[in-house]
């Protein structure tokens, strides 16, 4: 298992289209794929769940990968999250 935390720099936070785009980055990857903050875990393959976390630029997450891609799979979506993808 691997993690990071990241913080958020999109512009917009995680509305619907950085959530919808954020959910396409976590499953192109076979590991599971979470995002954790304020002691809600979610699965970011999840647009509802990920939609539930309600984000802002500026916060910190903790994205969390486990399994046969997991680190590909953290540094992808910190790369996003960070604005960088």
């Amino acid at each position: 298992m691997k993690q990071k935390a990241v913080t958020i720099k999109l512009e917009q936070g995680l509305e619907a289209r950085p959530v919808a785009m954020l959910v396409q980055v976590a499953s192109k990857h076979s590991s599971s794929v979470y995002l954790e903050t304020e002691g809600k875990k979610v699965n970011a393959k999840s647009i509802m769940g990920m939609m539930s976390l309600g984000l802002n630029s500026g916060e910190t997450v903790t994205v969390i990968a486990e399994g046969p891609d997991e680190d590909e799979a953290v540094a992808d979506m910190a790369g996003y999250l960070c604005g960088e993808n």
